[in-house]
């Protein structure tokens, strides 16, 4: 266990106003400072044993109440932490718990950093990395299906296909570097052909993992949907009416929306980022013009386009140029204005899913709803039980692992007793990247880029 020789303190429930508020201490003092600023039956605090709650009020020095609250005791190790934490539960709102928090801080503790009760769980071995990460994943998500899966980030579950292909190099490494106290007729014949197959299949599991990290950047993200096509189609009037309120402002005046519009939504568990974009054409407005390289940008990075088309005039040579950069399967066009007019019929959008629309009446709304379910289900089976994913991070760490199990597998296929030394060389860099992944190797601007992300208190 590390030893950290202060005691911190924050208050880890939202600002704003609520039922409770929640100050948390953590750290060698955390039972010394709750017998100073706790006034409540004896035995003090000190004296109790683990997960005991005790009522009672936090008091200024002079011994007057700050507030009635619920003290909670958990002794290390059995703690969030591994060290002493005590937590007070008071009333709701900014000022009470600001009250206790200063009042602690004054009693002798410091300040929690951004993340650093996590941080010291991980220190403390309670956790690791990837199940650090998991809390984060779990405050953040934005459905049921993305909060299971954090679920069992934190479990464990992916923490350890990690650390079975850690395990699996680490012994493939030290067979490899045992052949080199051996000559080339001494070795059995099999020792090479063993460790080829076992690389292989180290280099097929962290395959598969990288392959996850589509789903798994949807759920923690959102699909990022761009709504798009010409000037005035009615591409403001679907983000509404997708969104079930007015979000984006609607006019007859082409080129109302000069800049990206982005809403998160959960349609059918999943998470969306609809995204409106200004109307594409030639302007020579640069404001407009700003606007219309942006809407580009997005469409080049978008899970799914629902691309519009105005129904009620005849399809141009702009909009089957702009159909023609889109993928089918990533592409609904929506023939929007159909009570306007029929002058474009859905078979002369070739290879393409087709649904007609009256934005302003909803028709069609639902069907869209259900194509853009059906589109991205199609990577993602919503319908199975949730699985931890990978995310960002850990992607790029395991792309670099993948190449360097590829090199020395192939090197090892080559000629393996000229290249033993080279394999060994890239196994160790394999058994570092993934050893970042877990924690098991970490240095502090890792920590720091990780533990940044979380909210002072947690």
């Amino acid at each position: 266990m590390s030893n950290f020789d202060d005691t911190i303190a924050a208050i880890a429930t939202a600002p704003g106003e609520g039922g409770v508020a929640i100050v948390r201490v953590s750290g060698p003092n955390a039972l010394k400072i709750a017998d100073s600023v706790f006034r409540g039956p004896s035995p003090k605090p000190s004296e109790r044993s683990t997960h005991v709650i005790i009522h009672g009020h936090v008091v200024d020095t002079d011994g007057d109440e700050i507030d009635e609250v619920l003290l909670l005791i958990m002794r290390s190790p059995q703690s969030y932490t591994v060290e002493d934490v005590i937590e007070f539960q008071g009333h709701g709102g900014n000022v009470a718990a600001k009250r206790i928090l200063r009042r602690v801080l004054d009693a002798g503790t410091r300040m929690a950093e951004p993340g650093e009760f996590t941080k010291r769980a991980f220190l403390n071995g309670r956790i690791d990395l990837v199940q650090a990460e998991a809390v984060l994943d779990l405050v953040h998500a934005v459905s049921d299906h993305a909060a299971a899966a954090a679920i069992e980030q934190l479990e464990g579950k992916l923490s350890k296909k990690f650390n079975d292909i850690y395990d699996s190099l680490v012994n493939s490494a030290s067979d490899l570097e045992a052949t080199f106290d051996f000559s080339e007729d001494e070795l059995p014949t099999t020792t090479m052909p063993d460790l080829e197959s076992r690389l292989k299949e180290v280099h097929r599991q962290v395959a598969h993992l990288i392959s996850t990290w589509d789903d798994g950047q949807i759920l923690r993200e959102g699909a990022l949907v761009v709504i798009s096509g010409k000037p005035n189609v009615g591409k403001s009037t679907m983000m509404n009416s997708l969104l079930g309120r007015d979000r984006a402002i609607v006019s007859n005046v082409p080129g109302t929306t000069r800049d990206i519009i982005e809403e998160r939504f959960v349609l059918q568990g999943i998470p969306i980022r609809l995204v409106d974009t200004a109307g594409l054409r030639e302007t020579q407005c640069a404001v407009e013009q700003e606007g219309v390289r942006r809407a580009r940008a997005h469409i080049q990075k978008a899970n799914l386009h629902l691309y519009l088309v105005d129904a009620s005039q005849p399809i141009d040579e702009g909009d089957h140029v702009q159909l023609a950069k889109l993928k089918s399967e990533k592409c609904v066009v929506v023939l929007n204005k159909i009570d306007l007019g029929n002058a474009v019929r859905p078979d002369q959008i070739q290879d393409m899913t087709v649904v007609r629309t009256c934005m302003v009446k909803g028709d069609g709304v639902d069907a869209v709803c259900r194509e853009m379910v059906r589109k991205l289900s199609s990577g993602i089976n919503m319908g199975i039980p949730p699985h931890a994913t990978i995310s960002e991070r850990h992607r790029r760490l395991l792309v670099e692992a993948h190449a360097e199990i590829k090199t020395a597998t192939n090197l090892l296929i080559d000629q393996p007793e000229t290249n033993v030394v080279l394999v060994a060389d890239r196994l160790r860099c394999a058994i570092e990247l993934i050893g970042m992944v877990t924690g098991k190797v970490y240095h502090d601007e890792l920590l720091a880029s990780i533990f940044s992300r979380f909210c002072v208190g947690k």
